[in-house]
């Protein structure tokens, strides 16, 4: 005779249970959309989102996607500190503003990629993000930059299937790890909070120089000396790569 064992459980359980469940599709959700994963180590797919812990070195990030006015703040705020930033540009921007693109190379900055046009990819076909990719990437090369394998998705939004497409293109993806929330103009003394209470010894920090963001250039006449006060040094993107030690983050 066969015996079978049935859990009864009363509405209670029944709701804590549901709620859990909620929960934990609600956190896949929100992983997937904002692109930041946990680190694993191996060969999958993986993604930069932090350097060497043990080193001071920190790498100082910007997207722009649009406008053309904030960006020379923040090469004037650069320069007057001497730190070497990495400047991801959408290709729709570059083709716009090829003489910005040559200021910000003069001015010795590291040069990546935000795609063709400013679109998460998780919104589109595997075919169209790889025709985004190539469209960017032949904008840059048809100014003379031709060596520009930095790639940072729009919104830093990805998947495996990306990041893989992103492989087989010869391009290396890079996230971040201190989100100043520049974009979202919270005020100076917010921004100046965001990054001088996050940083730490091999950060990649991102921010912005498109027109959106308002209050990143007064904000950097903190940061910068203040991050230099506590004995970080800004390198490229290239360098913090280059570490022996760097971490990868995987995409799970």
């Amino acid at each position: 005779m066969e015996h079978f064992y049935v859990m009864k459980f009363n509405k209670w359980k029944r709701w804590g249970i549901v709620v859990l469940l909620a929960f934990f599709t609600a956190a896949f959700v929100w992983f997937e959309q904002d692109g930041t994963f946990s680190v694993f180590s191996g060969d999958d797919p993986a993604v930069l989102s932090k350097g060497d812990a043990n080193e001071p070195n920190i790498a100082l990030t910007f997207n722009i996607s649009w406008g053309e006015e904030r960006v020379f703040d923040i090469l004037e705020q650069l320069e007057q500190e001497q730190v070497q930033a990495t400047f991801f540009l959408s290709g729709e921007w570059v083709e716009r503003h090829p003489d910005i693109v040559e200021d910000i190379a003069e001015g010795e900055h590291e040069i990546g990629m935000l795609g063709y046009r400013y679109k998460s990819y998780l919104d589109q076909e595997i075919d169209e993000v790889r025709n985004d990719l190539t469209q960017a990437r032949e904008v840059f090369e048809k100014l003379d930059y031709e060596d520009v394998n930095l790639l940072r998705t729009p919104s830093g939004h990805f998947n495996t299937e990306i990041i893989e497409l992103a492989e087989e293109m010869d391009f290396e993806v890079i996230h971040w790890n201190v989100n100043s929330h520049d974009w979202l103009n919270p005020g100076t003394d917010a921004i100046v909070d965001n990054v001088m209470t996050e940083t730490t010894n091999g950060d990649i920090i991102l921010m912005h120089a498109s027109d959106s963001a308002k209050q990143t250039a007064d904000a950097l006449d903190i940061i910068l000396p203040g991050l230099q006060n506590k004995e970080f040094q800004f390198v490229s993107m290239s360098e913090l790569i280059n570490q022996a030690e760097a971490n990868a983050e995987i995409v799970d």
